[in-house]
């Protein structure tokens, strides 16, 4: 597959996967590095769980409406992006990688191990390149926080705590939660576990808290916590639904032997930057100790920086930053924050 630097051939399998139409649009923000085809709508053959229902006006925009085989056949085709529902998000990705197509592939990574684990056995066999869509990794701000706890400037990280709070449950939403045994940590806590292990690596031990916001059924889970062990840390992630914000009330925070880190929110895109605060005790390199607040320009999207990243990998110019084994440790971990398995190290 020749991918010279002409914008690579790339097909959105799927429309109602939650982070959907968003995918699409950014995509469309980038057509020097990828010429999108079109989309195959997953609501006229998929009817497992989802919250999209209805396919959002960015796809009438006079590009062609593909079926799944002609999209999976389609002649010289570079990549996917897979955004159909979570229970079919790894079925899909199976198919692409038999086809030797590259696969941007959005969360969660299925409510198993095996099937996830015969998808990256598959792509590993293939040489296909995999990306998993979690949503944090194009964000500069984080990415340069997660540099800090690698590098240890502020030291030995011994307490953290991260959440992927909001506010915009319903009753509909509470609904789609409810179809997950792992609820609302399942769906929205896999991209907290994915920055946690890119930073600090695998825990020791992984234990899930499962609750329901009060006033609701006990099936929805729609309030929960993990605690991931590491041998002198202990890092707290939440996932709740009843927030009286939206997202702008997450807050994501870091202690450590030599200083602390906050951000909050985590992202934005409201004109403003994310502020990260950082107090440092002492040294470290050119950061002084004391107090700093660095203030990152404002995020054009949310997906732009990480699909560069995948144009890079499919033609490549680098290898993927995230390897099959942190991809499977993530979802290992995930599957045992939700409470669908426990913890084996």
């Amino acid at each position: 597959m020749s991918t010279e630097k002409r914008p690579l051939k790339i097909i959105q399998i799927g429309t109602s996967h939650e982070h959907a139409s968003g995918k699409y649009a950014s995509l469309k923000l980038i057509p020097e590095t990828f010429e999108l085809l079109g989309y195959v709508d997953d609501l006229e053959f998929m009817d497992t769980p989802r919250y999209v229902t209805e396919l959002h006006p960015t796809y009438q925009d006079g590009r062609k409406k593909f079926t799944l085989e002609e999209a999976l056949s389609y002649p010289g085709l570079d990549a996917v992006a897979v955004e159909v529902p979570n229970l079919e998000l790894v079925k899909i990705g199976k198919m692409c990688a038999e086809r030797k197509i590259a696969i941007h592939l959005d969360k969660p990574a299925g409510e198993n191990m095996e099937d996830y684990a015969e998808l990256l056995e598959l792509c590993k066999k293939n040489r296909v390149p995999l990306q998993m869509g979690y949503m944090y990794r194009g964000n500069p701000a984080l990415s340069y926080v997660r540099e800090l706890i690698r590098n240890k400037v502020i030291g030995e990280v011994f307490e953290a705590s991260l959440d992927m709070n909001h506010g915009y449950g319903n009753a509909f939403y509470d609904e789609y939660i409810a179809s997950f045994k792992g609820g609302i940590m399942f769906n929205l806590g896999c991209h907290l576990v994915d920055f946690v292990l890119a930073a600090m690596g695998e825990p020791v031990k992984v234990t899930p808290f499962i609750t329901s916001v009060p006033g609701h059924p006990a099936r929805e889970v729609n309030n929960m916590l993990a605690v991931l062990q590491y041998p002198n840390a202990f890092v707290k992630l939440t996932a709740c639904s009843g927030e009286s914000g939206v997202t702008q009330h997450r807050r994501w925070t870091f202690a450590g032997t030599n200083g602390y880190i906050n951000i909050n929110p985590p992202e934005r895109f409201d004109g403003k930057g994310v502020e990260v605060t950082l107090f440092m005790k002492k040294a470290h390199g050119l950061i002084p100790r004391g107090n700093h607040v660095f203030t990152f320009p404002p995020q054009r999207d949310r997906y732009v920086e990480q699909l560069l990243e995948f144009a890079q990998i499919i033609r490549n110019e680098i290898e993927n930053p995230y390897t099959y084994a942190h991809d499977s440790a993530v979802h290992k971990v995930t599957l045992a924050a939700s409470g669908y398995t426990t913890w084996e190290k």
